[in-house]
């Protein structure tokens, strides 16, 4: 079995971005912008009543308080006010998933913050000192989604954080088994055919092709595929069917 997870509830007031409804009837697990990225209260209220209509696990997917940017902007941040902007953004999120019926069930950090704390040891702290501080208050079994190998996920295990690796079907990776960066030709898949056979390789052989060409080894228990693609909807429709014809069943990690 494997989970599917997508970034859902991106706009911003009158603005809407992907089919938020169209992929929670997909997914398993979704990732729900907080409001520092992008979301605002009354977009991850509806979010998650539609999750939890569907079955979805709601995963807040915390980031850089960068609106403009889209959490895509690299920043250096204190690392007090990182851990305290990411507490804040759980713990909004989750009042809205408690009103709706359920509770946030995984954190995931979004976009530059997710690609820094694969290396950088302050900020990967201050994330994880954030979702410590909410699981001693709320949820002790509340899981972190990263990238496997990543400084984020070892220091989640250390301070005792339940850990979920994750693989991307629609992102190319570098030899090194880390996403390109999307200013790069080609970091961006987007043909539904592309991506589902990928995801399918992922799950069942455990390997990826790099760039490059390299053949790495993945280890995945979620897959996402990118909510904001102009084919988001027809990925994932594609890598759920995918999985499904090798036998692999499509389910929630939380």
């Amino acid at each position: 079995m494997i989970d599917l997870n997508a970034d859902l509830g991106e706009g911003f007031g009158h603005w809407r971005l992907g089919d938020d409804d169209a992929l929670l009837d997909l997914v398993t697990s979704a990732n729900v912008a907080c409001g520092f990225h992008a979301g605002d209260p009354s977009t991850m209220r509806r979010v998650c009543s539609a999750a939890v209509g569907r079955g979805v696990r709601i995963g807040a997917q915390v980031g850089y308080r960068d609106l403009a940017g889209f959490g895509r902007r690299d920043i250096e941040y204190d690392p007090h006010e990182l851990a305290d902007d990411v507490l804040f953004q759980i713990g909004a999120l989750d009042a809205f998933a408690r009103a709706a019926g359920d509770r946030v069930r995984y954190v995931k950090p979004h976009g530059a913050l997710y690609n820094r704390i694969v290396h950088d040891a302050v900020q990967a702290e201050a994330v994880v000192r954030a979702v410590a501080a909410f699981a001693s208050a709320y949820d002790e079994t509340v899981p972190v989604l990263g990238l496997p190998g990543s400084v984020f996920l070892e220091l989640a295990t250390t301070a005792g954080l339940p850990t979920v690796q994750e693989a991307f079907a629609d992102r190319a990776y570098t030899p090194q088994g880390t996403l390109v960066p999307r200013t790069a030709a080609g970091a961006v898949l987007t043909s539904p055919e592309e991506v589902a056979g990928r995801a399918v390789e992922m799950a069942v052989s455990g390997t990826v092709r790099a760039i490059d060409g390299t053949l790495l080894a993945v280890s995945a228990q979620s897959l996402c595929v990118h909510g904001d693609s102009p084919s988001a909807v027809e990925m994932a429709a594609a890598v759920r069917d995918g999985l499904r014809s090798v036998g692999v069943e499509v389910g929630a990690f939380a």
